[in-house]
């Protein structure tokens, strides 16, 4: 890619990219949010937005050949597949029938011969054949005949891989974020399956910020800030804290188990009792947990073992059974109004699919749920007969946000989907905040977010619950992130709690309730 330049209606956000791969090289892409990765590969994979935006300046030169794509389809046909950060899968079909999906093998039939080929029928057993050879190039197992939408998200993602991997013409694959999802476990297999395309010859582009994946499986690091490229290295010569570094331009501290406090005096504010949870990929059957006001609990554990489905099940996202209190009164199950009634409020872990409305701007996201559950944000006409937005509040406590959570945005009129992926994680957090809850489950907050806005959006909540005083149960993945904002933390094994302990109690402690089993 040479001198690539690329603006979204004047906000240039890329300045003379240039960028260099080779055959069955694998180069880790790092930046913050809003640095320009996910535009740079956009282009490369000929995306529809580039083209409907204006285009791009520069060249892109493929075995030395300058190419111009017009579609996904013409980058597919040249050799380069994607995986995005969000999953572009059918829920209904099985792992098989995506792998193979529009490249389906047909055969004739008896009335095909006659009414021609549109009538041929599908061969499922060469469906089988290739998306099998595809999930053993891998070197994961996934189960060829699940159903998607009931996945663990973690199998989607490789589902997502194997299906780039099927196609025979596979030069160069780019990978945008594919660990955010991942368990430990899960992760090490993809970096090995990345190592594995490497030497078959395949080129990927790596992009994480799990910095320490890319110093185990990259070739050479290149840094994008602001739309520039501020460094590119061999991996050998570098370390996550220079990455960090040139990433967000100062260091970056992410020290664990920071201005821990003891809230064992304090009030229990929420009490679960005996919940189960039906949510797929997730195994909740009977988990008891008492809350303590003003305090930050983190829930942890491995994929599928019951962390996300908790928040989902109290907050009536999925069908949920058990009791719960908040403040001593009763929080009816399956009704997600009555829990927003209450003073509770989720950001869920699936921003795209729950927590915002892609279509509108920053200011509705942001204001909407305040103003629907709470009647803020309105002015009152003809004594209350009347009640019509106050777009001036909207406006304030939108910019607010924008401000203090440093979201990259053109202002707060632009449309939510119109943001990178770390910015859409910081307005589900803001719409939270702008409903000034009692209580406040957030899952999953800094998933696909670069190393600067993680500690930006942890400081965010600390802040949050230090200064409001709001209760918060923090759910992740990452057990250091947990370590460096909650007090304590919670480990979920096989749908029930495995144990308790302070956050300042070694990693290998966690470890070993993690691997638990539970009676």
């Amino acid at each position: 890619m040479r001198n690539i330049k690329k603006d979204f209606f004047g906000n240039q956000v890329l300045t003379d990219i240039n960028l260099t791969l080779q055959e069955g090289e694998v180069l880790g892409l790092c930046g913050e949010n809003g640095a320009g990765k996910s535009t740079l590969m956009k282009i490369l994979f000929g995306m529809n937005v580039i083209r409907e935006t204006g285009g791009y300046e520069g060249d892109i030169l493929l075995n030395g050949q300058k190419v111009s794509f017009n579609s996904p389809f013409d980058a597919l046909a040249a050799g380069i597949g994607m995986v995005h950060q969000e999953f572009s899968l059918i829920p209904g079909f099985s792992a098989s029938e995506n792998i193979v999906l529009n490249r389906e093998p047909k055969k004739r039939n008896v009335v095909s011969e006659i009414f021609g080929e549109r009538l041929d029928t599908l061969d499922y057993n060469e469906i089988t054949g290739r998306a099998e050879k595809a999930i053993d190039k891998m070197g994961f197992t996934v189960d060829k005949d699940m159903v998607i939408s009931e996945m663990p998200v973690g199998h989607k993602q490789f589902t997502e891989i194997a299906r780039e991997l099927s196609k025979d013409q596979l030069k160069l694959l780019i990978l945008d974020e594919p660990t955010a999802v991942l368990t430990e476990k899960e992760a090490e297999a993809l970096l090995a399956s990345i190592r594995s395309m490497s030497e078959n010859g395949i080129a990927v582009i790596f992009i994480t910020h799990r910095l320490h994946e890319i110093l185990s499986v990259c070739d050479k690091v290149v840094v994008m800030r602001d739309g520039f490229v501020v460094k590119d290295i061999a991996a050998r010569e570098t370390s996550v804290n220079e990455i960090s570094k040139w990433m967000v331009g100062r260091n970056v501290d992410t020290a664990a188990g920071a201005d821990v406090r003891d809230h064992t005096e304090a009030k229990t504010i929420m009490s679960i009792r005996r919940l189960w949870v039906d949510m797929p990929g997730e195994t909740v059957r009977d988990v008891s947990l008492d809350v303590k006001e003003g305090e930050i609990l983190g829930i942890g554990g491995l994929a599928g073992q019951g962390k996300l489905g908790i928040p989902n099940g109290i907050m009536g996202l999925y069908e949920a059974g058990g009791t719960v209190e908040l403040d001593g009164k009763t929080i009816p199950l399956n009704n997600p109004r009555k829990c927003l009634d209450a003073s509770l409020a989720f950001v869920s872990e699936d921003r795209r699919g729950v927590g915002l409305l892609l279509d509108e701007t920053l200011e509705w996201n942001v204001a909407f749920p305040a103003m629907q559950v709470q009647n803020k944000f309105l002015k009152s006409y003809l004594g209350g007969l009347i009640k019509w937005r106050d777009e001036k509040a909207i406006r304030e406590v939108t910019e607010r946000y924008i401000d203090e959570l440093a979201i990259k945005c053109t202002g707060s009129k632009q449309k939510a989907k119109e943001l990178s992926g770390g910015n859409q994680q910081k307005i589900c957090l803001a719409k939270a905040f702008a409903l000034e809850p009692k209580f406040l489950f957030v899952s999953e907050p800094t998933r696909g977010i670069d190393v600067g806005a993680k500690a930006l959006v942890l400081e965010a909540l600390r802040r949050f619950n230090r200064e409001s005083g709001v209760t918060v149960v923090m759910i992740s993945s990452e057990l250091e992130e947990l370590r460096q904002i909650c007090d304590r933390i919670a480990i979920v094994s096989g749908g029930k709690i495995a144990g308790i302990l302070p956050a300042t109690d070694p990693s290998e402690d966690f470890g070993m309730l993690m691997v638990s089993m539970v009676k």
